[in-house]
């Protein structure tokens, strides 16, 4: 049993974001924040919140159908919690108190965070709020600009800042209704841009925002953030030819899509009109995912990098490096074991929702699975027709997916002391 006095920093996180989404569960639940005529079953209250909460955008039940304007703003601030992170909103709050953080606040903070240090943790927290809303301020703007053209003032108004928060935030929620998501602005240039803006820039998580912006000299810039630029360039124009084959859909489609899968789940064409030559590419993109420390999920871009570096290292017996530094051992480690867990993850969810749903073809559960534990929000339609128990899988394959399997793996970890020996060493074969 866990102590909440000895708890390690990972445990509280893990802890956290299992209260927001019981407490968000619960007020979803109620029935003054459901439409008038609305019916919300807690399995699907439960569902709508881990998808907010893990910043997922996965939906049981369509949200502008089922819940008012009240239910809307709850779930737009569990996308909110859930991307910046439980550590972080917290922070917000102690900083507005003008209270004092002490070291364990500091170490909440990194590990809630993924910062690599403690130094300027505060300083930093304190950028990523601003820049935050600064961000979703002018996203919402921009939506603003092209929802003022269909729906009238304030509904407008609240449709451009739910959408520019689920943007940022890379969860795929839509409130137009209809389960249409952004299929009747397939040919707006100005809201895709703008959509796609939001998942880039926060994709690329904020330490290496703040490089970017401070240095603005690639060579200046350190090891991770030039594995983090490269690997999101690549991955987009990749991302983008590949659709662009296996569709053939116009370039901006492409593009879209391309960076929707990298753990935003916005589509502008039905995901269940792809071939399965394109949803295979989805399903690279959405396990791929973001960068470290950003609002994005899948196993993430410096570890797919380090994975890469690593097997070539091996195929050619030398040094894993990359732009004339080495990869340090752990970080190879780390790498396997996140890819390792990640699959397993994927294999087991996707093996339980088979057994359960036999109706359902594989590459269909495949992409819900691989969706949930990218925190994508992609889906071929299957969602809302899928079983309690089907829901309840894909609840703990979306909370896996936001906190990490190596996270989820280490609140059990912690509980063990460290053997005070150790025993010898024996080759095994490999290969």
């Amino acid at each position: 049993m866990l102590r909440f006095n000895k708890l390690q920093p990972t445990q509280y996180v893990v802890l956290g974001f299992f209260l927001v989404i019981l407490i968000g569960s619960f007020l979803l639940f109620l029935p003054f924040t459901h439409m008038e005529g609305a019916e919300v079953s807690y399995i699907d209250a439960l569902f709508t919140a881990t998808s907010a909460v893990s910043v997922t955008g996965l939906i049981a039940i369509d949200t502008a159908e089922h819940f008012n304007v009240l239910g809307r703003t709850i779930i737009a601030l569990l996308i909110q919690i859930g991307g910046l992170g439980v550590t972080s909103v917290g922070a917000a709050f102690i900083l507005m108190m003008q209270k004092k953080f002490g070291l364990h606040h500091r170490l909440l903070l990194m590990e809630g965070m993924n910062f690599s240090s403690l130094s300027g943790v505060v300083r930093l927290v304190k950028y990523v709020l601003k820049f935050t809303l600064i961000v979703e301020l002018i996203g919402m703007i921009l939506s603003f600009i092209v929802f003022s053209q269909d729906y009238p003032f304030w509904s407008a108004l609240g449709i451009s800042a739910f959408h520019s928060v689920a943007a940022f935030n890379n969860a795929g929620f839509d409130i137009l209704g209809g389960l249409q998501n952004l299929i009747p602005y397939r040919e707006s240039v100005l809201l895709n841009l703008t959509t796609a803006g939001l998942i880039i820039i926060a994709g690329f998580g904020f330490v290496t925002t703040i490089e970017i912006y401070t240095k603005r000299n690639f060579k200046k810039l350190s090891m991770n953030t030039k594995i983090v630029v490269i690997m999101t360039v690549t991955l987009l124009i990749v991302g983008t030819l590949l659709l662009k084959m296996t569709e053939g859909f116009s370039w901006m489609d492409a593009f879209f899509h391309s960076v929707s899968a990298r753990t935003a789940g916005f589509s502008t064409v039905p995901i269940g009109s792809f071939t399965h030559a394109g949803l295979l590419v989805l399903s690279v993109l959405m396990f791929i995912g973001a960068s470290p420390g950003s609002t994005g999920g899948g196993i993430k871009t410096t570890t797919f990098f380090t994975i890469i570096q690593s097997i070539k290292g091996i195929a050619t017996n030398t040094p894993v490096t990359a732009f004339k530094r080495r990869i340090p051992a752990d970080s190879i480690i780390k790498a396997f074991s996140i890819f390792t867990l990640a699959i397993m993850v994927i294999t087991t969810s996707t093996l339980l929702i088979l057994i359960v749903e036999p109706n359902l073809t594989f590459i269909e559960v495949f992409v819900e699975v691989v969706s949930a534990a990218g925190t994508v929000g992609l889906s071929t339609g299957i969602t809302p027709d899928l079983s309690v128990i089907s829901k309840l899988i894909l609840c703990v394959t979306m909370f896996i997916g936001r906190l990490g399997p190596l996270s989820i793996a280490c609140v059990w970890a912690y509980q063990k002391a460290a053997p005070k020996f150790n025993y010898p060493e024996e080759q095994i074969t490999i290969g």
